[in-house]
């Protein structure tokens, strides 16, 4: 009986620990995504391309709508 609950409780911990790790690392990666606009405006630029803000909004729009369907999934 002892090991029964024992095991029981090791199952509902990994689970509940598995799924409030997921939860809050998905709310981390929503408010601050991994690629900021400054660091894709230097990458533009090593790239040989002179961004313009508009561009630059565009790209993090876009990053922004992959991110959202990411998470509908």
């Amino acid at each position: 009986m002892v090991v029964l609950v024992g095991i029981l409780a090791l199952v509902v911990g990994l689970a509940g620990g598995f799924f409030l790790a997921r939860y809050t690392m998905k709310s981390y990666l929503a408010k601050n995504p991994p690629i900021s606009e400054e660091m894709m405006k230097s990458m533009m630029m090593s790239m040989g391309q002179k961004p313009s803000q508009k561009k630059l909004n565009q790209m993090m729009a876009q990053m922004k709508a992959q991110s959202a369907k990411g998470q509908k999934k």
